[in-house]
């Protein structure tokens, strides 16, 4: 076993392992580390760890020491000279004419080398930009082509899963992703769908490739022929993350049913012709391939209730104890019942006049109105408001047609007096003993 602390130099970089001499060292904590490109500054993703000694890959470098203030303030420095140095850069890129795209400038800690990280389409001569960057900053130039995964790596951003790049995130290697894996996760074809913003495809097409590979072995393929629980018939989809298949039974081709991978048995895997020789299975025995779900263990079921004579002899109990509080129930109520009996009455009373029930008044009161409904309601509040002051209607003579036969209750038609209406009116008066109201003198 040996000792090792794990050291990471860029956000998402790779991580290495160094010796710490025996020092102990939190995680988050800068480091001085010595590595082949010299003097390095590094943060501490893994503290004092012991692993097998497979793990490490000799020689196994030294820490230095745990980061002061001084070297932090170092680094802070070499920040602010790689930002002018990237300006510098590429306005020397500008005067060259050359077709290359700057993406990152990197200082050593030392101060002593510069590296610059750029992407171009094909080879490019920089021979004449190397020395004109050498005589502006006096110091060993280092000039790196690089991929555009490396460099959506470095710069980072967001993808259209809402979340920050995978690569610049936590992956530490990049892997190998093809378009076959696509194909079997059933994704879509469309590069704009399945790319990432690097313009390659996206590394999380590996995460469940191994997942899906499984599942591909155990599930059938398209158009094979199988048998189910109702019947025999061909898939027509399959469902990897569910594991299900939709199969379009003989009887039925119209309306495909859907089924569990463990509720088919598969006679042909894959395109084909059917066998010859075969024959289906009997309803009886399809039926025993459906599903049943298992009965979860540790939990209590109620057991069904059991009639007993305890049972019986409560349910007479109850019964009895029913029929007994019956006739209490009764007694409570009758107070009510009469109170409603007694506001019953004076209702009728009220409504009906002189001890007539109601249902016998509106009848009467119907009849006496329906002639009332043969005049006009000119004519009968006219002769009500004359009544009233003691004259007469007086009606100006109308000729009318010799062939017109005059209208009966009309404006030219004789009009009969009825005696319904002071008998109508006479109803109408309260029956107290007030004094009646005088009709108005006439003017």
């Amino acid at each position: 076993m040996t000792e090792i602390i794990g050291v990471r130099f860029k956000s998402g970089g790779k991580q290495y392992y160094f010796d710490p001499q025996g020092v102990q060292v939190e995680p988050g904590q800068g480091v001085i580390i010595e590595t082949a490109r010299g003097v390095e500054y590094g943060e501490c993703v893994q503290g004092n760890t012991m692993v097998p000694d497979e793990s490490v890959v000799p020689p196994l470098r030294p820490m230095i020491r745990v980061a002061t203030a001084e070297d932090e303030k170092i680094v802070a420095k070499n920040r602010e000279k790689e930002a002018k140095a990237f300006r510098i850069c590429q306005e020397k890129i500008a005067q060259h004419g050359l077709e290359m795209k700057l993406v990152e400038v990197e200082y050593n800690f030392e101060g002593n080398k510069i590296l610059f990280f750029f992407t171009a389409e094909g080879r490019v001569d920089f021979r004449a930009l190397v020395k004109d960057l050498a005589g502006v900053f006096h110091t060993r130039i280092e000039l790196r082509q690089i991929g555009v995964r490396d460099e959506a790596k470095m710069l980072g951003g967001l993808g259209i899963c809402g979340r920050p790049f995978c690569c610049s995130g936590f992956l530490d290697e990049f892997q190998s992703v093809s378009i076959k894996m696509a194909k079997t996760q059933n994704l879509s074809l469309n590069p704009t769908k399945i790319s990432g913003t690097c313009g390659r495809l996206m590394c999380c097409l590996k995460y469940e490739q191994e997942a899906y590979e499984d599942a591909v072995k155990r599930m059938p393929k398209q158009e094979s022929f199988v048998e189910t629980p109702d019947g025999v018939g061909t898939v027509c989809q399959v469902n990897l993350l569910k594991e299900q298949v939709k199969v379009r039974l003989d009887d039925s081709p119209e309306t495909p049913k859907c089924y569990r991978n463990c509720e088919i048995c598969v006679v042909r895997n894959g395109k084909g012709k059917r066998p010859e020789d075969y024959v289906a299975p009997p309803p009886e025995e399809l039926a025993k391939l459906r599903y049943v779900a298992p009965r979860e263990e540790g939990v209590w079921e109620r057991p069904a209730p059991q009639r007993t004579a305890l049972t019986e002899a409560l349910e007479r109990v109850f019964q009895a104890a029913e029929e007994s509080a019956q006739p209490i129930r009764e007694k409570k109520m009758a107070p009510s019942e009469r109170s409603r009996r007694s506001r019953g009455g004076s209702r009728r009373r009220r409504s009906g006049g002189e001890g007539k029930p109601a249902q016998e008044a509106a009848p009467e009161k119907k009849k006496e109105q329906a002639p009332r409904g043969d005049k006009p309601q000119g004519e009968g509040r006219s002769n009500r408001q004359s009544k009233g002051r003691g004259d007469k209607p007086q009606q100006a003579p109308q000729q009318q047609p010799q062939n017109q036969p005059p209208k009966e209750g009309g404006e030219g038609g004789e009009k009969k007096p009825s005696g319904n209406r002071n008998r109508n009116r006479r109803r109408r008066r309260p029956s107290g003993g007030g004094q009646q109201p005088k009709p108005p003198a006439a003017e």
